[in-house]
Parts: C-alpha cells; sequence; structure tokens
C-alpha cells in the first residue's frame, strides 16, 4: 500500500510523515510558481497605472515653435497655456496619461521665479519668445521628487507643451 494511502487509512505515523514529505514536495512548484505570478502580476499592475513612476528620461526643452515677440527672463510674470504629461517611454510622442491642462480655463499666469514653480520651468521657460510653443521633458529631480502631487505619482517624469502667450510684466 503507498504512503499516502497508509496514512489515510491510518495505519502509522511513519506513513503520515512519508505523505507529509511526498505531499510537500509536489506543493513546493506550484506554490513556487504562484509566489512568482503573484509577484509579476502585482509589478505589472503598478507599471501599468497612469500613477505609477514613470520612466526616467534627462531634462531637456525643444521649440516646436519658435515664437517672434519678447523674450522671457527670470523673474518675469507670463500668461501661458499648458498641458502635462507624466512620461511614459512606451508612447511615440511619450505623453502618458494628462494630469494638468490651461486650456479650457483661460490662460495661466505665473512669475518665473524659484518660488513660483517647479525648477524644471525655471529652467526650460526663460529664453521664450511670445509666440512660442515649448515642449519640456521634466525628470523628478525637476520636478516633485519623491512627492505625490495629485495625480503625480513620486519620481515622475514629466512633459510640458507650453504656449507662451504674453509676457505680463
Amino acid at each position: 500500500m503507498p504512503a499516502a494511502a497508509r496514512a489515510v487509512a491510518g495505519d502509522s505515523d511513519t506513513a503520515r510523515e512519508e505523505f507529509s514529505v511526498v505531499l510537500a514536495g509536489r506543493l513546493r512548484l506550484p506554490l513556487v510558481l504562484a509566489a512568482v505570478a503573484a509577484l509579476s502580476l502585482t509589478s505589472a499592475a503598478c507599471d501599468d497605472t497612469p500613477t505609477s513612476p514613470s520612466s526616467y528620461a534627462p531634462f531637456s526643452k525643444t521649440d516646436l515653435l519658435v515664437g517672434t515677440g519678447d523674450e522671457v527672463v527670470l523673474g518675469d510674470v507670463v500668461s501661458v497655456h499648458y498641458t502635462g504629461w507624466i512620461y511614459d517611454a512606451s508612447k511615440t510622442d511619450q505623453k502618458g496619461a494628462m494630469f494638468g491642462t490651461s486650456r479650457g480655463s483661460g490662460p495661466f499666469e505665473v512669475s518665473i521665479s524659484e518660488n513660483a514653480l517647479i525648477a524644471g520651468w525655471v529652467q526650460g521657460v526663460p529664453g521664450m519668445k511670445e509666440g512660442a510653443l515649448r515642449r519640456l521633458v521634466v525628470p523628478p529631480s525637476l520636478a516633485y521628487g519623491s512627492s505625490r502631487t495629485g495625480p503625480i505619482p513620486p519620481y515622475a517624469t514629466l512633459i510640458f507643451e507650453i504656449e507662451l502667450l504674453e509676457i505680463v510684466e
């Protein structure tokens, strides 16, 4: 009679131990595979959500349209339209989930200074001329770092498209 049958029938303590060893051996691989699958699903779910950390990209500024008006300098108050996205390296334009825009609610007026903006804007807006459209890629170190800010997750690289309407003062 096999050990499993002897253990079920209550033939001996030794048979129960043999059955436990056989059962543990048979369950070990499925348990390991189940644990690996659970971890994979957990990590995949985190990567696919709009609130997950984004891929890293270095700071860059690209003029999509060069303006012809006055040029912004630090300390200027400007009127802009902007749209912001969480950086997503898997997209052809790297634009993941949109987290904010001024379009549809009127221009955004702000001072180009360290006290009013994230460092990525302080570095990326000066030099723009009125009428310009600029794309900024802002790494976490120049954005919100380890902090969650509204829908923006910690350590997120951000993309902004900023249209400079006018220098107000």
